[in-house]
């Protein structure tokens, strides 16, 4: 189907002569002589929500840079500094094909107005720790807010919608590596607890409705303009200006560190959705985890210099390890994670620089 507006009603001529487009795929006598404007390819019309933190910003761009027509939506909360936000939104907005709504996702109609063929829904309060402190925020941003974009979606007609979850609903499980059909019952903080029903809801909406959801299990990513509350950033940044780190515990615990572009190859592999699938989650990991003892001796090397290190406890909500089989990704999203930690950090410390 030809579409001449972001509307994407028909491909009449006479119901778009205000929109000729150039090079017309139908061919008008119109858009021959008065094309002005590109056409849109309707299964190119992708709605990104939380589009300016970290992963948001990374797979917007990728979109972009590979002829996407991208709205994206954010509230550009203060969860973390807001300048960190607004300046991914300027870099975004560079592109022609991009459109932004600063709106939240509990109440936008960006989807009723934009009509896309798909979601990447990536908005989310994260934060473990935080979410203890908050766990109405959580509720109310997570689970409520999916909700709402789950039923516009089902109102537009979206074909289908790439949600993030996160390895943190796997909670205090203690079978290593975590693979997708392990049975969860411990799940160790509130935020976690909200991914965990973000991905029931998405089971219950694909059983009702026409609509595909795919809920990606991101485990701890990390890389250039990343979130400054994360070990990489902080740790990084800390060791590099000689201030004093955090360290809970005893430095056993260990993380499956990921990095970002890998990330975004999970997303999109995802989004095209090449098996025809429904309704799937998938672990996005380098089924390689670190302590964080390693973690920050690693840090040390590329900075060339010490941690300054303040110890304190365990954590209360922490997990002890992640650790990502990513078969099935292998399998069904053709994921195939190829930066090493060690690289990955020094491309952190070369952004930071």
């Amino acid at each position: 189907m030809t579409v001449f507006c972001v509307l994407g009603d028909c491909s009449k001529e006479e119901c778009h002569h205000c929109f000729p487009v150039k090079n017309c795929s139908d061919s008008h006598e119109w858009c021959s002589k008065n094309g002005c404007c590109d056409e849109i390819d309707p299964a190119k019309k992708i709605v990104v929500t939380g589009c300016a933190g970290f992963i948001g910003f990374h797979t917007t761009k990728y979109l972009l840079e590979n002829n996407y027509e991208v709205y994206g939506v954010d509230n550009v909360n203060d969860y973390y500094d807001v300048s960190i936000k607004k300046a991914h939104i300027e870099l975004l907005t560079s592109y022609p094909n991009f459109r932004f709504a600063k709106e939240d996702i509990q109440d936008t109609t960006v989807i009723s107005t934009f009509r896309p063929y798909k979601i990447i829904h990536l908005a989310s309060m994260a934060g473990v720790r935080y979410s203890i402190e908050n766990p109405k925020t959580y509720c109310d941003v997570n689970i409520r807010g999916f909700i709402h974009i789950l039923e516009e979606s089902v109102k537009n007609n979206v074909q289908h919608i790439v949600y993030a979850s996160s390895s943190s609903v796997y909670g205090l499980n203690t079978k290593v590596p975590f693979e997708e059909t392990d049975k969860i019952e411990t799940c160790n903080s509130p935020y976690a607890c909200s991914k965990m029903a973000m991905e029931l809801y998405a089971k219950t909406y694909t059983q009702l409705y026409p609509v595909s959801c795919f809920g990606l299990r991101f485990f701890t990513v990390y890389g250039p303009h990343g979130r400054p509350d994360m070990a990489p950033y902080k740790f990084m940044k800390a060791i590099m200006n000689e201030t004093p780190i955090d360290k809970y515990g005893d430095g056993t615990s260990s993380r499956d560190y990921t990095y970002i572009d890998d990330i975004v190859s999970g997303i999109v592999g995802a989004l095209e959705n090449r098996k025809e699938k429904r309704c799937e989650v998938y672990n996005l990991g380098n089924s390689q985890p670190v302590s964080l003892n390693e973690f920050i001796e690693t840090c040390e090397e590329i900075c060339g210099k010490k941690a300054k290190i303040h110890q304190l406890g365990e954590q209360l909500g922490d997990v002890p390890h992640t650790y990502a089989s990513i078969e099935k990704a292998k399998e069904d999203l053709d994921y195939k994670p190829n930066m090493g930690l060690k690289n990955g950090l020094k491309k952190l410390y070369d952004y930071l620089l």
